[in-house]
């Protein structure tokens, strides 16, 4: 099942949604304290977690697949959003420096093809950072959340589909510890204390799995047939899957 990016969208304005994407966004920042001069890509739906790296980085964009949709980002400013096919990423071998995939391996119905990807557009030393659904956590079985869709993952499974596509995994955690269910105020602010306990005594059942890995650079190029380039433009206007 794909939740397309209005669902996304409308979930990260919600108090539960701004309490998620307040302390992913921590944790992803504490994983790359510093990407001066780096160009950062987000996959899937990674916007509410570039803006830290924005002023920073060399480059910061993100693309979205075709499946999902796309709407313009950052919202008022210069778009730097694209649609993309996950298996045909439109852009040059070994240009990017870290990829944050987000809300995009849950839902992809070629992860191989999304992963090789990722390996042929990582420079030298580049790094992946993925975040899924953790398939022991709460969140994973709660529909109500994006969370809650698509394919949750163990870490032992992430770990070894990365190693599968030529990547090694080198910082495996977890994160997301506050009850998907909460809507009171008072658990919400307390999602901080939620997230210290989680990681230092129920690591393993966080709502979210994640697993940062860099590429092996002696994987082998296969020969790929030639194929015509697809043309993809920014989004000035939100394109949704079934309009």
């Amino acid at each position: 099942m794909f939740v397309d990016v209005v669902d996304l969208r409308d979930f990260y304005q919600t108090r539960l949604g701004q309490v998620a994407r307040r302390q992913l966004r921590a944790r992803v920042r504490k994983v790359w304290p510093d990407v001066t001069g780096m160009r950062v890509l987000g996959l899937g739906y990674a916007t509410p977690y570039l803006r830290p790296f924005m002023g920073e980085a060399e480059r910061v964009f993100a693309l979205e697949p075709a499946s999902q949709g796309v709407l313009p980002w950052p919202v008022g400013e210069r778009n730097l959003v694209g649609l993309t096919d996950e298996g045909e990423l439109p852009l040059q071998d070994y240009s990017i420096d870290r990829v944050l995939l987000m809300h995009g391996l849950e839902f992809s119905e070629r992860s191989r093809a999304l992963l090789t990807e990722v390996w042929r557009v990582l420079a030298g030393g580049g790094r992946l950072l993925v975040l899924v659904p953790n398939r022991r956590g709460l969140w994973s079985v709660n529909s109500g959340t994006p969370f809650g869709q698509g394919n949750p993952y163990s870490s032992a499974q992430l770990a070894r589909l990365l190693r599968d596509a030529q990547f090694t995994p080198e910082r495996n955690d977890a994160a997301l510890f506050v009850p998907p269910a909460a809507r009171s105020r008072m658990l919400l602010r307390s999602a901080g204390a939620f997230e210290r306990i989680g990681a230092r005594w129920f690591n393993r059942f966080g709502g979210v799995v994640m697993i940062e890995a860099t590429k092996q650079l002696y994987r082998p190029v296969s020969e790929r047939a030639e194929k015509r380039r697809r043309v993809y433009v920014p989004a000035n206007a939100p394109l949704v899957p079934g309009r």
